[in-house]
């Protein structure tokens, strides 16, 4: 893994997950210093709505880090956690860097591409990381810390694309270049980090099985062949895909809805998501770090859900007035931090076995990426022709399905580890596949 001389040293515990949720800090932020400075670079480099969704679409909020996350996952399980988080922000750094300098589209376009595949290959590991690493009995707080993290960059972002604003695309160019020396700083601190040590146990095991002739199923096809799998695969996608296409095309476009359907200013547009973030970062620590491990995980996601339908029929149905708006973030903001992000990234890693629990994060990112790419071209051009509100029954109608994914298939794994699920989940197949080959062989 190189010269670790000069490399942080004891990252673990706490210590472990902060440095691994820093890089969520400067993911999301990524996306929203795109986010905020959508219209200015639009002015500068003068493309038209269609630029506008293929910058969208590419992005870290959609095909770009599907991509990554593909790449990612597998990779994350063959080789380890520790290369990938100790490599991925380098390729990170170079798409902000990028970002910038641009001075033309097809700059702009790659350096996007960059930044998104680094963010999709980082996601997987991310999560996988902190859940393998955590206490049973405070694996939410340790999750839902990268979900804080992931709500706390999009918060300042916007928060600082208000303070420069005044320096128009200079200021958006000195945002990507904050997120730049904090990729760094993460980069150093997570050299200290060690090995999963679940996962060099199933790669000892892994081994052992191949020295002793057993042959496994190749992760694909038992991913789609084992029933605890599909079930897990229609839950998180049903929950996350659904969820993210209102929420993904949100986090991206809406400073472009206020400006363009509110009539707000590009300074009003981003001080009103750092305040909408300001309360995902607050129900995020106050209430899924806190209780996520003590009560009801299925209620918890159903009061964030039902917050999250009611705040798009606000804004979908009511004139974008001040009061109006206030009320929507209030409500969305609150709701994303308890909502299906947080969940997603906690169900995710609990409810596949650890030699492709990765893989199957990447697998699932990529689908869900996807789907918010090839919504983020539609959506502009819904909203220029058919008006906002067609657009907003839509995304109303994805949040009402994820909703009620989400209220029939919540697991019960609170307060178990990650072994016990497995065995609960999979045990008398494994052992069924294994008595079968042993019988063959």
């Amino acid at each position: 893994m190189g010269n670790t001389k000069f490399a942080a040293k004891n990252v673990t515990g706490w210590k472990a997950t902060v440095a691994i949720s820093m890089a969520n800090y400067i993911e999301a932020g990524s996306i929203i210093a795109a986010a905020s400075s959508l219209t200015l670079w639009q002015t500068y480099l003068g493309f038209d709505s269609l630029g506008v969704g293929l910058l969208g679409a590419l992005s870290a909020n959609a095909l770009g880090a599907a991509i990554g996350a593909l790449i990612g996952g597998p990779l994350t399980d063959k080789y380890g956690r520790k290369i990938i988080f100790s490599y991925d922000l380098m390729v990170y750094m170079i798409g902000v860097a990028l970002i910038a300098a641009s001075v033309n589209f097809p700059m702009l376009l790659i350096g996007t591409i960059i930044t998104g595949i680094a963010v999709g290959a980082g996601v997987p590991v991310s999560w996988t990381y902190i859940a393998e690493e955590s206490p049973k009995e405070k694996r939410a707080a340790h999750v839902g810390a990268a979900q804080l993290a992931w709500s706390i960059g999009p918060m300042i972002t916007f928060a600082l694309a208000v303070i420069v604003a005044p320096l128009g695309l200079l200021g958006s160019r000195l945002i990507f270049l904050h997120l730049l020396i904090i990729a760094a700083i993460a980069l150093y601190i997570r050299r200290g980090l060690p090995e999963s040590k679940i996962w060099e146990e199933q790669k000892a095991k892994d081994d052992l099985d191949k020295a002793n002739g057993i042959i496994k199923k190749g992760i694909l096809k038992e991913l789609f062949t084992l029933k605890p799998n599909r079930e897990a695969l229609f839950l998180l996608l049903g929950i996350y895909l659904f969820w993210n296409l209102t929420a993904g095309a949100m986090g991206y476009f809406m400073p472009y809805i206020y400006e363009n359907v509110g009539g707000l200013s590009n300074m009003q547009a981003n001080l009103l998501q750092s305040f909408l973030w300001m309360f995902t970062v607050l129900t995020t620590f106050f209430v899924f770090m806190k209780i996520g491990d003590k009560m009801s995980r299925k209620t918890l996601f159903t009061i964030g859900a039902v917050m999250g339908v009611v705040a798009w029929i606000i804004l979908t149905f009511m004139p974008m007035t001040w009061p109006t708006l206030i009320t929507f973030v209030i409500l969305w903001g609150s709701a994303a931090g308890i909502g299906a992000q947080a969940f997603y990234a906690l169900w995710t890693s609990e409810l596949f076995p650890t030699r492709y629990r990765a893989t199957a994060q990447g697998f699932m990112y990529f689908i869900v990426r996807t789907g918010i790419a090839l919504w983020s071209i539609a959506l502009p051009i819904i909203m220029d022709t058919l008006t906002f509100v067609v657009a907003g029954i839509v995304m109303m109608a994805f949040l009402v399905i994820h909703l009620i994914i989400g209220i029939v298939l919540a697991p019960n794994t609170r307060g178990k580890t990650l072994t016990e699920i497995e065995e609960e989940r999979y045990g008398h197949i494994v052992e069924d596949d294994r008595s079968v080959l042993e019988k063959t062989n």
